[in-house]
């Protein structure tokens, strides 16, 4: 059973991320799910490492759960708070469009699927995962840091996969460090 227990946290992370669209109008509800959620992410990673149970099964569940996970978050912000943030949308949308591209590029060259585990997506995902925070405290001018670093980790991300021969989700820059 522990060889399995990083997936099955993915697993319910997916199913999670999905449940809270449903919930998004119940704000203490989601805020209770979308930390559930935020936790299961760490914690997957983290059991998978500790258990020497990482497989590619493994990432690529993580990879669509995080897909998953910030789809909803952006659907259901947009619908929560519409009118405040819509002067972000084309940030979302620019991210969007990169991390699209990424996924074209990394079927494309390496016949994969991946999310490279750079510390700027690392960065963006943690401040992503802050923005419902930041909305319930009416605190939007931290959208701003948010916005560019989200685009600047897919960019870097993209100039990882032209660059690079090789695959390599667990790449921490476009400096090999």
């Amino acid at each position: 059973m522990l060889k399995y227990t990083a997936n099955v946290i993915s697993i319910t992370r997916i199913i999670l991320a999905i449940t809270l669209f449903f919930v998004f109008h119940n704000k203490w509800l989601f805020l209770v799910l979308y930390i559930i959620c935020g936790v299961s992410d760490v914690l997957d990673g983290y059991i998978a490492r500790k258990t020497k149970t990482q497989s590619e099964l493994g990432a690529r569940l993580d990879s669509v759960a995080d897909l998953i996970f910030f789809a909803v978050i952006t659907v259901s912000v947009i619908l929560w708070k519409k009118n405040e943030i819509l002067i972000f949308l084309p940030w979302v949308i620019l991210t969007v469009l990169i991390r699209c591209v990424n996924l074209v590029i990394v079927v494309y060259k390496y016949h994969s699927f991946a999310i490279l585990h750079t510390w700027g997506n690392k960065t963006a995902g943690f401040l992503l995962f802050m923005i419902p925070l930041f909305l319930l405290f009416q605190q939007f001018e931290m959208l701003w840091p948010v916005c560019i670093i989200a685009v600047l980790s897919a960019a870097e991300e993209s100039m990882i996969h032209i660059t690079s021969s090789e695959l390599n989700v667990n790449r921490q820059s476009i400096f090999k460090i």
